[in-house]
């Protein structure tokens, strides 16, 4: 490598070998691409070394040297720029996660949270590393031994990626809808909240009502009852930045939105006008509430909710605070509802 930066032709090369290697897997055309090549190398440790041209000797070589590196992908970033000279912008994070990472976690490849499976898919502490079992056949890539491991690999690869989709699906919350449905959440985080809003906080508030919609911070939309949403006058773009959970109480005629508010804010002045917007055609009477962990987070985020909202705090599953207005747990006429 040159003083200047990594050596453009090395580069060139691993990437090459990198594609190779993950076309060999059975990896989908757009997780065989530079994006995905360069971000095995980072999982897997692999850089062009020091002092050495790809003139002077094969970069295959390196391939024994793999490591089980665990890296987020701001970290996963950071290496390519360190040792690959490739510069991403910030917003490529979302991409390198969603079109390369949870590809290679679906196909066995790479191991999510290895150190803590019950962490939150959307926590910022996510890891990432490459399956102990893939990282033995990768360090023979370029070596005689690559083919009769690679078969090995691949024979086994289905009952490996079966058991490691098991792994994932214990973490899982189990609800069932009040329909007798079932769904899962992915673990951790807001859903936590989402999961006690419907065995929690419906049965007690809004008896009877209808999910209309469950969000997940994995899937987004655990569950959408589009039929029903429409027939009482609301049809969604389902890129809308929906309320973590959407119940219809058909009884008293509204339509209850909650937020599950953890990481990400409370009912706000801007958040109401938003909902305002996107459930402008309905004739049901919208209600606002913002649903909380515990006492400490309403702390945080008190001085931010809005009035003419409600909230309820999990661990108090049978009190709700009122923020002002006429009524209680009701919507309020000439506001958009």
């Amino acid at each position: 490598m040159s003083e200047g930066g990594p050596d453009p032709f090395m580069v060139a090369k691993l990437v090459s070998q990198a594609q190779e290697v993950l076309r060999a897997l059975g990896m989908p055309k757009e997780q065989t691409n530079e994006r995905s090549a360069l971000t095995l190398l980072a999982l897997l440790g692999l850089k062009t070394p020091r002092g050495m041209s790809a003139r002077e000797g094969s970069s295959a070589v390196a391939w024994r040297y793999a490591q089980g590196l665990q890296l987020g992908i701001t970290e996963i970033m950071d290496y390519l720029r360190e040792h690959f000279g490739k510069r991403y912008q910030p917003n490529t994070r979302e991409t390198v996660r969603r079109r390369t990472i949870h590809q290679f976690v679906q196909a066995g490849l790479v191991v999510q949270n290895p150190d803590d499976p019950a962490r939150p898919t959307n926590s910022p502490d996510n890891r990432y590393q490459v399956e102990p079992g893939a990282l033995s056949l990768l360090k023979t890539f370029g070596t005689e031994a690559w083919a009769g491991a690679l078969r090995s690999y691949l024979a086994a690869a289905e009952t490996l990626r079966t058991r490691y989709a098991n792994a994932r699906e214990m973490q899982r919350i189990p609800l069932r809808l009040p329909s007798g449905q079932s769904i899962a959440l992915s673990p951790g985080g807001q859903n936590l909240v989402v999961a006690q809003i419907l065995s929690e906080f419906c049965p007690r508030f809004t008896p009877g009502a209808r999910p209309v919609y469950v969000g997940d911070t994995d899937e987004k939309w655990a569950f959408f009852d589009e039929p029903l949403l429409a027939s009482i006058g609301v049809r969604l773009e389902h890129h809308g930045k929906m309320p973590d959970v959407v119940v219809y109480y058909e009884r008293k005629g509204w339509l209850v939105l909650v937020e599950a508010a953890t990481s990400h804010g409370p009912m706000n002045p801007k958040r109401l006008i938003e909902l305002r917007t996107l459930f402008a055609g309905t004739q049901a009477g919208l209600v606002f509430v913002t649903a909380l962990p515990d006492r400490k987070t309403l702390h945080r985020f008190l001085p931010d909710i809005a009035w003419e909202t409600e909230v309820w705090v999990a661990e108090d599953p049978s009190h709700m605070i009122h923020f002002n207005g006429e009524r209680f747990l009701g919507p309020y006429p000439g506001r958009g509802e």
